[in-house]
């Protein structure tokens, strides 16, 4: 309402302009607003979760927790969240064995309805195997662009830095992950990373930008 331009007289607005001496002083000098204009206030969007379920997430955290604790307890809380807010999500776990071994474990397709059976696989889930991200996010990048969503959020939930067994670890991985990230971004997607290694400020900026991440 009250505004410069709109699709409408806003009735209310013209009232206050024809009947308030400041109002029509005010006018002299600019547009007077007494337009209604109609915009969009729903939220649109879709968001994949893509979570670490490499072996170093079985590390403790302190004598309650594990690192995959965290991460369960994270999918419970993010579900939960948006199954209220009314948007669409999926969520999917990741670990490899080299490049022709990626797994992408389905917890919850953007089809399904969050039930009980998607929280009985959230608990199920364990550690295993190495943190190929590369790949991973190439994949969950693929799954998220076929969503129609004015905003595509990749969030991403991980213990440290992509690692396998064929020269992965180190800089190779870090720039694969690096060049995903980039790939993703340029198909229209908004990539973010949680992560609970405390080390991570030495390499997350380079993989996802100063505000790309959180720990």
């Amino acid at each position: 309402k009250a505004q410069a331009q709109g699709d409408e007289i806003d009735i209310d607005a013209c009232v206050r302009f024809l009947t308030e001496p400041s109002q029509q002083t005010h006018a002299r000098t600019t547009q007077p607003q007494v337009y209604t204009a109609w915009r969009r206030q729903q939220r649109d969007l879709a968001c994949l979760l893509l979570a670490d379920l490499s072996m170093s997430t079985d590390a403790a955290v302190d004598n309650q927790q594990r690192i995959i604790d965290v991460i369960r307890d994270s999918l419970y809380l993010f579900s939960e969240a948006l199954d209220a807010s009314g948007d669409k999500f999926a969520l999917y776990g990741f670990s490899s064995v080299r490049r022709h071994h990626v797994r992408m474990h389905l917890l919850k397709g953007f089809d399904e309805r969050y039930s009980g059976a998607i929280r009985a696989r959230i608990a199920e889930i364990k550690p295993g195997f190495y943190t190929r991200m590369g790949a991973a996010v190439r994949h969950a990048s693929a799954t998220l662009q076929l969503q129609s969503a004015e905003r595509r959020l990749l969030l991403i939930l991980t213990d440290g830095k992509p690692n396998d067994l064929d020269h992965y670890e180190g800089r190779y991985g870090i720039e694969d992950t690096r060049i995903a990230i980039q790939e993703a971004r340029e198909a229209g997607l908004i990539p973010f990373c949680v992560t609970v290694d405390d080390g991570a400020q030495d390499y997350l900026p380079h993989l996802f930008g100063a505000n790309g991440f959180t720990i």
